[in-house]
Order: C-alpha cells, then sequence, then structure tokens
C-alpha cells in the first residue's frame, strides 16, 4: 500500500505540467492575436493610406492601396524585395535602413524629392511599413479621374515599351546597385544564375563594375563594347554599352553587337589581305580617308617616295604628304608655292573624278606615271609607278627608230614596207616620196597597199604588176622574193623588187632604171 502514495503524487504532477502548458499556449494565442488585432486596427484606422504589414520578406496584409502598389512592376525575388525595387528610386537606400527597424522600434526615412516620406513600426516581429505623402494634411492626395485614368494609360505604354525592346535597360544607384531592369535585363541575369534558386532583387550584376568603369563619360554617340560569356558556353557575345546620367542614378543600355564585330572582323581580315598583297606590289599605294588623312600604304610608297616610315603611320594629311613630296624633289619642281598649291587642289579634284593621271619627271632623272582614283566612302587613292626603266626604253626604242628611218633615207632606192595581214604601210624613205610624189609621213591616216599602189597605178602604163602585189602582201602563206620592171607614164623605167620579211611583212624597193644621162626625164616628183 506505500506505492499508492507515490502513483497519486506522480499523476498530481503530470496534470500540474499539463495545465501549464496549456495556460501558456492559451496566453501566447491571445497575445498574438491582440497583436495581429492592434496592427489590423492601425491599418483599418489609415483611411486609404498605403501600408504594408511584413513577417520577415513575407507580406501578411497590405492596404487596398499598397495591394495596388504591390500589383505594379515586374516580380522578381520575395515581396518584400519587390517592394523595396519599387521604393528604392524614391528612397535611396532602404533595404540598408530598414536593418535597424527591429532595435529603433519607430523609424522614418524622407524620399529623395521630399514628397513622401515611410514610416516604419515594429510589434512583436511583424512590420508595419506606411507609405506617406507629405505634401498634404491627410497623407492622401485628390486627383481628377480623366487625368489619373491618363497616367495609368502612359505608365501602361511606356512599361510595355520598356519590357519589350529587344535589348537591355537597367539602372544603377551610386552604390552600383540595380534599381530597376526590363525583361531582357532579367531574362539573361536568370540564365546565369543557378537554375535551383529564386531569381534575387536586386538582380544579379551582368556586367561587372570594372567594365562599366570603362563606359563611364561616354555619350551615347561613343559607345563602348563589352564581352560576355554565358554558362555553358565558350561563345563570347559582344554588346554596346551606353551611359546616361539621371539624377542620382545611371541608366544603361546594352545593344547586342555580334553581328557588327564579326562584320568588323572580317573587314579587319580583308584589309589584312590586301594589305599583304600590296607590300609584294612594285606600285607605290597611298589611299586618304575621306578627311584627308593617310589611312593605308604598302611598303613601296616608302621606296618610291623616299618618306619616312614613322612620317606615314603618324597619317599626315594629303598637303602634307605632298609638301613632304616637294621638300624631298620627290615631284616636279613648281614654278612657285601659290601655283604649286593651287595644282594640288586641282590634283585632288581630279583624283576624287577619277581623271587624274600624269607623268612626273622628277629633278633626280626618275620619271613616274602617278594616278588618282576614288575610293568608297569618299576616300582617295593614289598610284606611284616608277617608268624610269620604260621611259628609257621607249626612249631607246625612239631612237633606234629615227636612226633606222635616217639610215633608209639616205638609200638611193624607194623602200616601202607593209604590215602583215591588213597590208598598212608601216614606213618609207626620202627617196620613194621623191619618186611617187607622196610622203605617208605626212599623213595623219593610215595608207594600205590598195591606197598606195592606185597611186603607183595612176602614174605607171597599164600592167599586171600591181594587181600581183596587192595579192602577194596580204598573201599568209610562204612568199618568195620576185622582181618586175613597170613604165611610168613619162617613159621611165622603174624596176620594182618585192621580198618577204619576218613576221609576214612586205618590202617593196623601187630604182630606176640604168638609162643614159643626157636622155633622162626629170622625176616625177613635179607631177604630183
Amino acid at each position: 500500500m506505500p506505492e499508492m502514495p507515490n502513483t497519486l503524487m506522480a499523476l498530481t504532477f503530470v496534470a500540474a505540467c499539463f495545465i501549464i502548458a496549456l495556460t501558456a499556449l492559451l496566453t501566447f494565442a491571445l497575445l498574438a492575436q491582440g497583436r495581429r488585432n492592434s496592427l489590423l486596427s492601425c491599418k483599418q484606422r489609415d483611411n486609404g493610406a498605403v501600408v504594408f504589414l511584413f513577417e520577415g520578406e513575407h507580406l501578411v496584409d497590405a492596404s487596398r492601396e499598397g495591394a495596388a502598389l504591390m500589383s505594379l512592376g515586374r516580380r522578381s525575388g520575395s515581396e518584400w524585395a519587390h517592394l523595396a525595387g519599387l521604393l528604392q528610386p524614391r528612397f535611396p537606400g532602404l533595404r540598408d535602413w530598414i536593418r535597424d527597424l527591429a532595435d529603433m522600434g519607430e523609424m522614418s526615412l524622407l524620399s529623395s524629392d521630399g514628397a513622401s516620406r515611410i514610416d516604419a513600426e515594429w510589434h512583436h516581429g511583424v512590420a508595419r511599413i506606411a507609405l506617406v505623402d507629405t505634401e498634404t494634411t491627410d497623407g492622401q492626395v485628390e486627383m481628377d479621374r480623366h487625368a489619373l485614368t491618363a497616367l495609368h494609360a502612359e505608365l501602361d505604354t511606356l512599361r510595355a515599351t520598356a519590357e519589350h525592346v529587344p535589348y537591355m535597360v537597367w539602372r544603377e544607384n551610386e552604390n552600383g546597385l540595380i534599381t530597376w531592369a526590363n525583361r531582357a535585363y532579367l531574362d539573361l541575369a536568370a540564365t546565369m544564375a543557378p537554375s535551383d534558386t529564386m531569381p534575387p532583387w536586386p538582380p544579379r550584376p551582368i556586367f561587372d563594375r570594372p567594365h562599366l568603369a570603362e563606359v563611364k563619360d561616354n555619350s551615347t554617340s561613343d559607345p563602348r563594347r563589352v564581352a560576355l560569356s554565358l554558362p555553358g558556353s565558350d561563345t563570347r557575345h559582344w554588346f554596346e554599352i551606353h551611359q546616361t546620367q539621371l539624377g542620382a542614378e545611371t541608366q544603361f543600355t546594352a545593344t547586342p553587337a555580334d553581328k557588327v564585330v564579326r562584320a568588323e572582323t572580317a573587314l579587319s581580315e580583308f584589309v589584312t589581305t590586301l594589305t599583304k598583297t600590296f607590300a609584294h606590289l612594285p606600285i607605290g599605294l597611298a589611299i586618304f580617308d575621306r578627311n584627308r588623312k593617310l589611312a593605308l600604304f604598302n611598303p613601296a610608297l616608302t621606296d618610291l617616295t623616299a618618306l619616312p616610315i614613322t612620317f606615314l603611320v603618324a597619317k599626315p594629311t594629303l598637303f602634307s604628304f605632298l609638301d613632304s613630296l616637294r621638300e624631298k624633289r620627290m615631284m616636279p619642281e613648281p614654278k612657285d608655292y601659290k601655283s604649286w598649291r593651287q595644282q594640288m587642289s586641282e590634283l585632288e579634284a581630279q583624283a576624287v573624278d577619277g581623271t587624274y593621271e600624269e607623268t612626273w619627271a622628277l629633278p633626280t632623272g626618275q620619271t613616274y606615271r602617278v594616278t588618282g582614283r576614288p575610293h568608297p566612302e569618299g576616300a582617295v587613292a593614289f598610284l606611284f609607278e616608277d617608268i624610269t626603266a620604260e621611259i628609257s626604253l621607249t626612249r631607246r626604242f625612239r631612237s633606234e627608230l629615227e636612226m633606222g628611218q635616217s639610215a633608209l633615207d639616205c638609200l638611193d632606192e624607194a623602200i616601202a614596207v607593209f604590215r602583215p595581214g591588213s597590208g598598212v604601210l608601216a614606213m618609207s624613205n626620202r627617196a620613194y616620196a621623191e619618186l611617187w610624189g607622196s610622203d605617208p609621213a605626212t599623213s595623219f591616216a593610215d595608207m594600205t597597199i590598195t591606197e598606195a599602189s592606185i597611186t603607183w597605178q595612176q602614174l605607171s602604163t597599164p600592167t599586171p604588176v600591181w594587181d600581183k602585189l596587192r595579192r602577194f602582201v596580204v598573201s599568209p602563206g610562204d612568199r618568195t622574193e620576185w622582181s618586175a620592171s613597170v613604165t611610168l607614164k613619162d617613159g621611165r623605167v622603174v624596176d620594182c623588187r618585192f621580198a618577204p620579211m619576218a613576221r609576214g611583212a612586205t618590202l617593196a624597193a623601187f630604182r630606176l632604171a640604168d638609162v643614159a644621162s643626157d636622155t633622162l626625164p626629170p622625176r616625177i616628183a613635179a607631177q604630183g
């Protein structure tokens, strides 16, 4: 029986513990309900103010105006992150400021423009956030319904435009935190974040600060390019970053530039190929852009102009380039500087038209052929070709021709040489002109065997020699030399000799037959 009291005591102890625990649970429930009722009562007394109740980052409740505000924008991250993102442009540093609410109990934060204020209260783990308009006594702004409708329509238009532009747009504050971003930016940021995590707010910076520092202080007309590699891909994607300062924040725009970079790379490779090709050309090349600055040249240009490579690499203007040529005596010496400048202006104009081509006889004895041609996008190209050897060869050939002609003129025999095929008279001597009264050298038109034989036929008695000669001159086959005699209408006899020459040419030689000097009639030249 002594065990009975012990059992009763144990049961009494368990019952007492149960009653105490139940009492504590009821007390905590009543306190929580009272706290919630107290906060809800505060919310009901706000009379249309913008109020939010948060437990941690979870939205517990909100006024009708607060719920309307939360519905704006694109939801990203937690509910508190979404609200902070909406308020951040007007309340810079909101996220850092709200961290002290649990310790302070009550706090207020004025907006950057002074028109609004955030009142925050902390009640047993629940934060009450109220957005108050400081410019009205009751915290509300009266607005015409039509004006409000117009503002909502404009807001919807701007939001839809920003969300559907095919490039990234975002804004950052002075600390580099993103305060707003459009759909294109958020989608790309989501692909770069781990797939098993919720996209945070503010979103992850896609372009790091060192890259954006390179873009700083550049206008939208002078963007900088940044390369970006996506997860799981080795391909580099290029973007052109534009920057605009908007108050205390900076707006960035990233336009895809992959096609532009590929085109520029192809163009650069093409220019490199051309440069390598031009490097082996013996003709000097100088291309001046639309601003008439030297944009491209090849090694032959330095060899032909004697201009230092450092001068050419510095991209001189066209007139500086020509000035240096004049100083180096690598162009014809001008009479005076004024006329030289005028000539150079005409040179540029003719090169743009594609009509400039001159031969420069240099004081050094060299001879250059200079050609100017138009180039795409308003540029102009000059070609410098050393034709000294060509000119020397031409002069030597001309000298030899003159010497050969002089030798023919010294002969008493009348000589005429006809070209193969066409039968055009190639050359004749002085004796020919005196005998037949016709000098082909004084005529600009070509004289053929037909025309020449008609002249001979008119001055001679009828003979089949001229018909046979015409067939002989134009005959393409093998030929043998032959001779004949014809009688002129004045009674003189001409011994004729016709012989094939190299490459199908034909020689026709005429000599007056030997007769007594006292019976020799005058030459037919006077009869013309």
